[in-house]
């Protein structure tokens, strides 16, 4: 009995045999998320834009004996979304156990000087291809018995951060999504989390850590005194998937050093 005991809770934080979809795997927290759920036992697929930028990851992961499957698909072509799926569904046998909603992009702009085909764009590759998916992948997880969407939102959907309107708009339907996909298919077994991190160090905004000035007024909004690393949201993602989350549905949980609760620093306090 101990013996059982001890293996039902050694199972709540493995993902042992469990299959994952991890859109825009390949850099950035993707890429760190992809690595975080096969460390803990996933068989992971992942996707990119381009065959191109899939080469170097899939060879490096290889490697290093990391089992990771994936393939290139434009998320904004709605065509291409489903074409992703159906090769997931192949690979696992029709179950999916969970879905990691990353891929995002931005474009740093005054709200005045957005054009139509940035509002497009970026509609369509953060909030429209997360929803189609989570679509798609609704069959499969239902399936797995246990299914999990985790999106990866922003900070951005929660306060105001300048150069992100479109952005931070994307980010805010995809925070309450999360809250009705949570409450209309718990029902089906399958739970529906966000994470919203703040300035990360990634592809995506590196240019702007780099920078002093933006970066020590970054670090000036921040408690903990620093930006975030990759790690530090693919732990909480790889969390929000494991059986001892089981528990855990409709949360939307900022990683971001303290940013968006800091309010006043009254000066000598």
């Amino acid at each position: 009995m101990a013996k059982v005991a001890a293996f039902a809770k050694s199972c709540r934080w493995s993902l042992n045999g469990l299959a994952a979809l991890v859109t825009g795997g390949t850099s950035g927290i993707g890429h760190a998320v992809v690595e975080e759920l096969a460390g803990l036992g996933a068989k992971v697929y992942t996707c990119c834009k381009t065959e191109s930028e899939l080469n170097e990851p899939m060879q490096d992961w290889a490697d290093r004996g990391i089992q990771v499957k994936g393939s290139a698909c434009d998320v904004t072509c709605r065509d291409q979304r489903v074409e992703l799926m159906k090769k997931v569904s192949s690979e696992f046998d029709g179950k999916l156990n969970i879905l990691i909603n990353n891929v995002g992009t931005n474009i740093w702009k005054h709200s005045i000087d957005y054009n139509d085909e940035d509002y497009a764009h970026m509609m369509a590759t953060n909030l429209e291809s997360s929803f189609h998916f989570s679509q798609l992948a609704h069959p499969l997880l239902k399936s797995s018995g246990a299914g999990s969407i985790v999106f990866t939102a922003s900070v951005a959907g929660l306060v105001h951060v300048s150069g992100t309107s479109i952005y931070g708009a994307t980010k805010a339907g995809m925070i309450q999504l999360t809250r009705n996909l949570a409450c209309e298919w718990g029902r089906d077994g399958i739970r529906v989390n966000a994470v919203a991190p703040c300035y990360t160090n990634t592809p995506l905004v590196k240019h702007l850590l780099k920078d002093k000035e933006f970066s020590d007024a970054l670090i000036s909004r921040v408690p903990l005194g620093r930006s975030g690393e990759v790690e530090e949201v693919s732990s909480l993602i790889a969390y929000l998937c494991l059986p001892g989350a089981s528990y855990v549905t409709g949360q939307i949980i900022a990683v971001d050093g303290g940013f968006t609760v800091y309010g006043f620093q009254q000066p000598g306090y």
